[in-house]
């Protein structure tokens, strides 16, 4: 069961690549091209992904707390961009939280709820404040809620992910729990590598 599950996250997280590319601005304008905008940046996926790995090294409440602190604050950063609040450094900070998580996740970094909610809520603003700037002439509600999908679909993927390799995915917990960081370490490169790219 755990080999189909582990098929199942690598599927949708191939499917997720950056194949998609940022569409114009003409066409936001459904729930789909709000669900394929945080398909179509590799730091997007990256940063949502990480996410759930997170969460699923935390365990207990913040199996579903951390991302449901990212997803709500990626709307409150949405709503205040859609109203013409200028957040600044929005790339920057995007940019961050794929390093920041990738090694939170490398490390197996463990914070109290709240602190670990905060954290991935801090840059869930930039990720929400970016769908705003990228929504054109889209109806905000459904543009919203396409993103809002996707998003949660990722940290799905990434809860998946983490407690495949975490229980062990055949090669015992020790060996998993080494996966789950090697993910994150990649993770965080892939973030640098974005940085200077």
């Amino acid at each position: 069961m755990s080999k189909r599950l582990a098929l199942a996250a690598a599927a949708l997280l191939a499917g997720a690549a950056p194949a998609f590319a940022h569409v114009g601005t003409e066409a936001h304008n459904s729930f789909f091209s709000g669900f394929t905008h945080p398909l179509s940046g590799l730091d997007h996926v990256l940063a949502m992904v990480a996410v759930g790995l997170w969460a699923a090294q935390l365990g207990g409440r913040a199996l579903y707390a951390v991302p449901a602190a990212f997803v709500g604050a990626m709307a409150i950063g949405f709503a205040l961009g859609s109203q013409g609040f200028a957040m600044p450094f929005v790339e920057p900070a995007i940019l961050a939280s794929v390093v920041v998580l990738g090694l939170v996740v490398a490390a197996a970094v463990r914070l109290p709820l709240a602190a670990s909610a905060g954290l991935v809520g801090l840059f869930a603003l930039a990720h929400g404040a970016a769908h705003a700037s990228e929504l054109g002439s889209a109806g905000a509600l459904t543009f919203a809620l396409g993103f809002v999908a996707a998003t949660a679909l990722l940290h799905a993927a990434g809860i998946g992910l983490g407690l495949v390799v975490g229980q062990g995915a055949g090669l015992g917990q020790k060996a998993g729990s080494a996966v789950a960081r090697v993910l994150g370490a990649g993770t965080a490169v892939a973030g640098v590598a974005l940085m200077m790219g």
